[in-house]
């Protein structure tokens, strides 16, 4: 990663979760063994932009539109993502979220438009549908931190587990793959615990923030989808 990049990462994980201001209570609150980070019903429906109580982060070279929107589909609210030719990047920091009682991370999304000829294993290609982060900052930010993120992807096998080739903090889990489902509302459950020590082989501590991501600012296509309710959750 050039001195740029690495700049400009470390300054967005240490705006992440130190300094900001952020509104009481906007995330991560406990209901038993059920942290909700965001189910959309407190934004205002049609709601442009970035949502309240998230910030947006600005990727280099991203050129963000954060073409986004509350909306109601099937019945329930979700953030509408939209991506042409750019990388549109939120996060919101986490309250209140202990993995060893809810290890869980639960989510629905509608995946809508796959970005063309994406492949997350070539630097000139990678890039995503609509897509989930955790995150873990640690000092130095650019060394130390932390990211997984959860994707679908039209080509690897569900389970791949993919270094970004972008990023050395980031790696990536598919959860869904190939174009069949697209359309259709579909709910995910992840044990970041497992995943996280899977990944770096000990135990994960208090993820920091969550992400939500949509790019194709290096294929140049369109992508888009909705994400519905997230929340963390004790197994079953």
């Amino acid at each position: 990663m050039s001195i740029t990049r690495r700049a400009l990462f470390s300054g967005f994980l240490a705006g992440l979760v130190g300094g900001l201001r952020f509104p009481s209570g906007v995330a991560g609150a406990r209901r038993g063994l059920v942290s909700l980070v965001e189910n959309w019903t407190t934004q205002p429906l049609n709601s442009r932009g970035v949502p309240r109580g998230w910030r947006p982060y600005e990727t280099p070279d991203g050129q963000p539109a954060y073409d986004f929107a509350v909306v109601e589909d099937a019945g329930r609210r979700a953030l509408r993502l939209r991506s042409h030719g750019e990388h549109s990047t939120i996060v919101r920091r986490l309250r209140g979220v202990d993995l060893s009682a809810t290890p869980l991370l639960e989510w629905s999304w509608k995946p809508l438009q796959l970005p063309a000829h994406a492949d997350l294993r070539r630097w000139e290609a990678s890039d995503a549908a609509p897509h989930v982060f955790v995150v873990w900052r640690r000092r130095p930010d650019v060394i130390r931190s932390r990211l997984i993120g959860y994707v679908w992807d039209p080509t690897l096998p569900v389970g791949t587990v993919q270094k970004s080739e972008k990023t050395a903090t980031v790696t990536f889990i598919v959860v869904r793959s190939t174009t069949e489902q697209i359309g259709q509302w579909l709910t995910e459950r992840r044990n970041v615990a497992t995943d996280f020590r899977s990944v770096y082989g000990e135990d994960a501590d208090t993820p920091s923030a969550l992400a939500l991501s949509i790019d194709t600012n290096d294929t140049k296509s369109r992508s888009a989808g909705l994400i519905g309710e997230i929340l963390f959750r004790s197994p079953d």
